[in-house]
């Protein structure tokens, strides 16, 4: 893979994007997903089928139900999106719906919880959510989205004993959007704690704006060969402002990175790179594996 380096930390280029912190752990999705809305924020969508590929390949190799560690999962869209077959749009009229607006959180819970109860189930997965947002991760449990859940902050933290059990035998790792806010810190902790049935397959879509090497050159530590789809891009969600593109053309300049055709045309992308024991690399290339 070209490496590609970049002047500033992790913590400066995510100084250029929206915050959108305070709505990520609020009692309940709505005003998260008003905000998200009105931004087109679509990348469960983009990443939904290729998870779904990998998934297929990886029930050839299990028995039971595919185990997911989904890194910020947030209210759990990717779990919802994957285990019922639904779309953005779909969470987006969900939680939009002006019969829920004067709800309580407490009865707005009670009613996702009967709601997902009665869709049929599209993918048999189990998720854990893992995300330090804890009332939105905990309103995904009790909403019956997550399986279980892991708030903690690997940055700083040593994973807990109880975390270890919990991630014992994952088979996927999941991102779409949290590569970032964590760095290789978090990625060298995660296959000691989830390693135990064997290295779980670890997909994750990148904003372009972040450097992937670091988290790459860790993995290989542990064993893994990472790809990247290459000629591909992921449209994550519109700009909040033209400060923010502003400042996220300016750090893709940086590393020489042309944003013509997308970052100029007003949204943030990504790019996919999936980690992988390197046998289950050289059996199946990425571009075969994800050949429909």
């Amino acid at each position: 893979m070209k490496e590609r380096t970049s002047k500033a930390t992790f913590e400066d280029i995510n100084e250029a994007k929206a915050d959108l912190g305070d709505l990520y752990n609020a009692a309940d999705p709505r005003a998260l997903f008003r905000e998200l809305q009105r931004l087109e924020y679509s990348i469960p969508d983009a990443a939904r089928p290729i998870f779904q590929i990998l998934i297929k390949y990886l029930k050839r190799k299990n028995s039971g139900p595919i185990r997911i560690l989904d890194l910020g999962c947030s209210y759990g869209v990717n779990a919802a999106l994957l285990k019922y077959d639904l779309k953005m749009s779909d969470l987006y009229q969900h939680w939009g719906h002006k019969l829920l607006a004067d709800a309580s959180s407490d009865e707005l819970m009670d009613y996702d919880r009967r709601f997902f109860d009665t869709l049929a189930v599209a993918e048999k997965i189990s998720v854990i959510g893992f995300d330090q947002a804890e009332h939105a991760v905990s309103y995904a449990v009790k909403a019956g989205l997550l399986n279980k859940w892991v708030v903690a902050n690997l940055e700083d933290e040593i994973m807990s004993k109880q975390a270890e059990h919990d991630l014992a035998q994952v088979d996927l790792i999941t991102s779409t959007g949290c590569v970032g806010y964590i760095t290789e810190k978090s990625f060298a902790k995660l296959p000691f704690a989830t390693s135990i049935g064997g290295l779980p397959w670890i997909a994750n879509f990148v904003l372009r704006m972040f450097p992937f090497n670091a988290i790459e050159q860790t993995l290989e530590n542990w064993g893994y060969t990472t790809e990247k789809l290459e000629g591909q891009t992921f449209i994550q969600r519109r700009f909040a402002s033209r400060e923010e593109q502003n400042q996220v053309i300016d750090t893709l300049s940086e590393q020489r990175i042309d944003p013509t055709g997308k970052e100029y045309d007003g949204y943030l992308h990504a790019e996919f790179y999936l980690s992988r024991p390197q046998r289950d690399a050289e059996d199946v290339p990425l571009e075969q594996l994800l050949v429909p």
